[in-house]
């Protein structure tokens, strides 16, 4: 799931032989990327920001409140990802998911550590910096990486996606991870769908059958023409309540396969 990048070697070794190339054009030329060196260099590939842990300020006391139930140790179910988790809280609204949230999982004890507008860089800080500590539950339910579409490539936001997985085995080592592909977003021809499908196709591959379960419920939110419902998704984005009710229906029996293995 890493994204390949040079060794510092490679890149020394690169620089090297384009120093040398310059040295053989004419005077002319020299004199040009003298002024300019920029116009010929070698590019390091950029850090991937989306395996960076980082909490923005105003996040900071939802992560401590995600912190303290974390060490109560009482959960069986972890929820974890952005607003489309966070909102089984809601209990009005156009996003309103806590009525199905209760008749589905009112009977187990889940601790629900969605907050809205989060990223896998966010994720990976809250899991490192508490919120990954006290607690041991049976099953995780990870859905992330809608945030990160407007600033990573597909590759970027796998790989976060990815590290987040790997943190969650060696911290949780006995629990089952029911691993969400990222939901649609947008109208059928809205090129995030393109993103989306391409980090789908790589986080599938992290499905062992064992200790992470992939599952992709998406064509469940789209009618026949790939668009999603207003009924289903008012904003193309955040679930209603009745997006609250297929993701729940989809997802109530293997949650409860995942804490019935382990």
């Amino acid at each position: 799931m890493r994204i390949k990048r040079p060794t510092a070697v490679e890149v020394a070794r690169a620089k090297a032989a384009l120093a040398k190339f310059v040295d053989t054009t004419d005077a002319e030329t020299r004199a040009v990327l003298k002024e300019f060196p920029t116009l010929v260099e070698v590019r390091v590939p950029r850090p991937n920001s989306a395996i960076v842990p980082g909490l923005a300020p105003f996040f900071r006391q939802k992560h401590q409140q995600n912190v303290a139930v974390a060490k109560q140790g009482k959960a069986k179910i972890l929820f974890m990802g952005d607003s489309i988790t966070d909102f089984w809280r809601n209990d009005n609204g156009p996003f309103a998911g806590k009525k199905v949230f209760e008749e589905s999982f009112g009977k187990w004890n889940v601790a629900n550590f969605g907050i809205a507008g989060y990223t896998t860089q966010g994720v990976l800080y809250r899991l490192q910096n508490g919120e990954g500590e006290g607690i041991n539950p049976k099953a995780i339910m990870l859905m992330i990486g809608t945030n990160n579409t407007g600033r990573n490539t597909a590759p970027e936001i796998a790989e976060g996606i990815g590290a987040i997985v790997l943190d969650m085995q060696k911290r949780f080592i006995d629990s089952k991870i029911l691993l969400h592909a990222v939901f649609p977003r947008g109208k059928a021809d809205d090129p995030v769908r393109g993103k989306i499908a391409e980090i789908n196709k790589a986080i599938s591959r992290l499905h062992d059958g064992d200790r992470i379960h992939y599952l992709d419920i998406g064509e469940k939110f789209l009618d026949e023409d790939g668009n999603i419902p207003p009924d289903v998704m008012v904003d193309s984005l955040h679930p209603s309540q009745k997006g609250y009710e297929i993701w729940a229906k989809a997802v109530k029996q293997p949650l409860e396969n995942l804490m019935r293995d382990r």
